[in-house]
């Protein structure tokens, strides 16, 4: 037995006189004319096979058919506006420009973005990694979007999580009688090199600056390698290092706030990258 399909412009038409209770005040609602919406609803009932209405010259009452179909209707009108309006955002087009802090671009950005260019092949991302301070006093000009590193606490824009700073070095290599201990930092604007260097002065810990480089890889390998120390988050702590506490005589990091930076009058392309990576990367790391 096949079943009749429903006509979502005489669903339409069924929900608006329901709704009002007056064929008159439907068509006005839906721009047509009475007799109009009067065959649309006449065209439902005879492929239901049922009343839907009860029509008096005073008032239009539901039938009991027409009450169970009240819910139903809405739902097909949600669903049909749910997945038009899915695939048209499929089709926004547009570039947009992120900048992210290198140990993000390089291991929590790249799958996120994979996920979100799959549902919206028209939107391209470009992505620069680096010292996120600067790039947010360019947001607008250079970027569109920009995850930057903030102190716990502190900062404009949306927070996504929070990552403890953590000193690091290689598997082997020992720190407790190193004197001057060799530091391998970033340059000059990174959060974590500033902390690291008031945290030793403030611990009265000889050190000395061993090494310095914009490439997180880099700063990674020379601590592997254990020809110094370094700081990396916790949430991003790459496997070739042995994270070091008061234990090993090092002293207490402070904790950073990530944050997701806009641009204003950010585009659609934007605004959908933008909620995709607050959606994802909100929580714990």
């Amino acid at each position: 037995m096949n079943l009749p399909v429903l006509d979502l412009d005489l669903v339409k038409a069924f929900v608006a006189v329901a709704d009002h209770r007056s064929f008159t005040r439907a068509a006005a609602m839906l721009n047509r004319t009475q007799s109009a919406v009067s065959m649309q609803i006449k065209r439902l009932e005879d492929r239901l096979g049922v009343a839907l209405f009860h029509r008096t010259k005073v008032n239009v009452d539901l039938s009991p058919a027409g009450e169970g179909l009240l819910g139903y209707a809405r739902r097909l009108l949600v669903l049909n506006d749910e997945a038009v309006g899915r695939l048209r955002e499929h089709k926004v087009e547009g570039v947009v420009r992120l900048g992210v802090m290198d140990d993000y671009g390089t291991i929590v950005v790249p799958p996120l973005l994979a996920g979100f260019v799959s549902g919206y092949p028209r939107i391209h991302v470009e992505m620069e990694t680096g010292l996120t301070a600067s790039m947010a006093e360019r947001l607008g000009d250079a970027f569109d979007l920009v995850i930057a590193m903030h102190p716990e606490g502190r900062g404009d824009g949306e927070f996504l999580r929070r990552e403890q700073a953590v000193w690091a070095t290689g598997p082997s290599h020992t720190v407790e009688e190193q004197d001057p201990l060799p530091v391998a930092l970033y340059p000059q604007g990174c959060l974590f090199r500033k902390w690291a260097m008031e945290a030793l002065d403030a611990a009265k810990r000889p050190w000395r600056l061993a090494f310095v480089s914009h490439s997180l890889a880099a700063v990674e390998s020379i601590a592997a390698e254990g020809l110094a120390v370094t700081v990396v988050k916790a949430g991003t702590f790459p496997r070739k290092l042995r994270a070091l506490s008061d234990r090993d005589g090092m002293p207490r990091l402070p904790a950073a706030d990530i944050r997701l930076h806009r641009a204003a009058n950010l585009s659609r392309a934007g605004a959908l990258l933008a909620d995709h990576l607050v959606s994802a990367i909100s929580g714990p790391p």
